[in-house]
């Protein structure tokens, strides 16, 4: 029989600090969002073909780019039948398993990417890169960087 254990309630620093990360991180996605609209982009869009362009040969499986974007198999099946219409990508067969598809960065696609690509480092730089001085950086990367490991390695868990 399992133990009870207390509850170890976040003190108010920790709460602090807590809250100001989920407000942070849900206003910057919300801001990053708004600044790719006017390209017709989401940000798993964009997920999506900086993926695909920083792959080998501009191309994914299915299911690696499921795993590389946290979306189910389903999601992005879904995300990619609109980016193909959108002509931003294209599936292919894996000539290796019958059953496995590439989703592959269009000519259009490219294009997309070299035009967005600017802007969006200009949104990311305007609304967090220089808003913090280069030490914060350094440190937030630091501290952020265990949280990461260790949710990297709850992938897949039950």
């Amino acid at each position: 029989m399992e133990t009870e254990t207390a509850t170890r309630w976040l003190t108010d620093a920790e709460q602090c600090a807590w809250r100001t990360h989920l407000e942070v991180n849900k206003l910057l996605t919300y801001q990053l969002e708004k600044d790719l609209q006017p390209f017709g982009l989401t940000m798993n869009d964009y997920e999506i073909l900086v993926n695909l362009s920083e792959s080998d040969d501009e191309r994914m499986r299915m299911s690696d780019l499921a795993t590389a974007t946290l979306q189910s198999k389903s999601r992005l099946s879904h995300q990619i039948t609109r980016m193909e219409n959108a002509n931003l990508v294209r599936r292919e067969n894996c000539e290796s398993d019958r059953r496995g598809l590439y989703a592959v960065l269009t000519e259009h696609g490219k294009e997309t990417m070299r035009k967005v690509a600017p802007h969006h480092v200009a949104s990311v730089r305007r609304h967090f890169i220089d808003l913090l001085p280069q030490e914060a950086l350094t440190e937030l990367d630091k501290a952020l960087r265990p949280v990461a490991d260790h949710l990297r390695g709850q992938r897949g868990r039950p």
